[in-house]
């Protein structure tokens, strides 16, 4: 499956070391303003080889639109969009083209499909998230008319733990960290991996601002099981909190509900999401990645005859995937929550009607 979403949807193509890559966005509605410039900006904070913190491949991951936008303006039929690759070196993968690398999706596409694109990982490459980006952006465009703002950055890496979840810090940070004051000892869990040839993983905390009550489809097509979906369906993502997540199965009841007044809600364990629906509250998620498992330090594998072999990596990987990875989660929440925005709409009569009415 290569389409996410309802209402709002996208497909993307294209694998790591092809021509290129891109998306087609439909379901969008006519007279939105698209912004280019924004749609760029957003590409380059998810873009490779930027610092010494991510891989050294140089993409420019410049877009270009196809369809469905005149004059600046969306015409209400599909958005198709390309991003043509630059900097493939498909040589460095031809000493494992017959074997699969550990921690990677080699083995599993393999006896799924019979084929194997060696190729960077080929679809599977975590490369296809360019243009998930760049139809988060059309997503993007959509909430900024109702006024979500949807912001991201790095909680964790290492293990090291943000204290201070300051969203202004991550701006200016080459490692998108929340946290200032730990920022340099992340940054230096990266490069000690990096340098020993290693990896290290991270958690990224995604923030949804000025979200209306009602968005979420029970009951199955829940906000907060979507959410995860769009989530978990990152590379390397191998789990996802919502509001206090695991937390909540350890205190009682009366610690865990978020009590009323006429003001809202006290707190917000629940991450802004109750059954399923948005409650007007900040939607908080984290999104945890595993270490990258490009690393060039020699594994035990078996090639596609099944014969035992060591395995040595080339290339140009990054030492921590969760760091260009906060971006692509960011943009995956607009998606989501573009879908239900639109799926809102048909809730009740009222909002019917006033479309209708003369």
């Amino acid at each position: 499956m290569n389409t996410f979403g309802h209402r709002f949807r996208f497909t993307t193509f294209g694998e790591s070391h092809g021509k290129a890559l891109g998306c087609i966005v439909d379901g969008v509605p006519a007279g939105i303003k698209i912004d280019e410039k924004f749609i760029q900006s957003e590409m380059d904070r998810r873009k490779p080889g930027q610092n010494k913190f991510a891989t050294q491949r140089k993409e420019g991951d410049v877009v270009e639109i196809l369809s469905g936008v005149f004059e600046g303006i969306t015409t209400g039929t599909s958005i198709s969009m390309i991003i043509f690759n630059e900097n493939q070196k498909s040589g460095d993968y031809s000493n494992i083209k017959d074997l699969f690398r550990p921690g990677h999706a080699d083995f599993t596409y393999f006896n799924k499909y019979g084929i194997r694109d060696y190729r960077g990982g080929g679809r599977s490459s975590a490369r296809e998230t360019a243009a998930r980006v760049a139809a988060g952006a059309i997503a993007k465009l959509l909430l900024k008319e109702l006024n979500i703002d949807i912001r991201s950055g790095i909680c964790e890496i290492n293990g090291i733990q943000a204290s201070n979840f300051d969203f202004e810090n991550v701006k200016d940070s080459e490692i998108y960290a929340l946290d200032k004051s730990v920022e340099e000892e992340q940054k230096n869990a990266i490069l000690e991996a990096r340098n020993s040839h290693n990896s290290v993983g991270g958690v990224a905390l995604v923030n949804v601002k000025n979200c209306p009550i009602g968005l979420g489809e029970p009951l199955y097509f829940k906000l907060d099981s979507q959410i995860a979906n769009a989530m978990m369906s990152i590379n390397a993502v191998k789990a996802v909190e919502i509001g206090d997540g695991i937390l909540a199965s350890k205190v009682k009841g009366y610690e865990n509900n978020d009590q009323i007044r006429k003001a809202g809600f006290k707190t917000n364990h629940s991450g802004g999401i109750l059954g399923g629906i948005s409650n007007g509250d900040e939607i908080n998620v984290k999104v945890y990645f595993k270490a990258t498992p490009s690393i060039f330090i020699e594994q035990e594998t078996i090639d596609i005859y099944n014969n035992e072999v060591n395995c040595n990596l080339k290339g140009r990987h990054d030492p921590c995937v969760a760091v260009r990875g906060s971006v692509v989660a960011e943009s995956m929440m607009a998606l989501v929550l573009a879908d239900m925005v639109l799926l809102n709409l048909s809730s009740k009569i009222e909002n019917i009607k006033k479309v209708y009415e003369k």
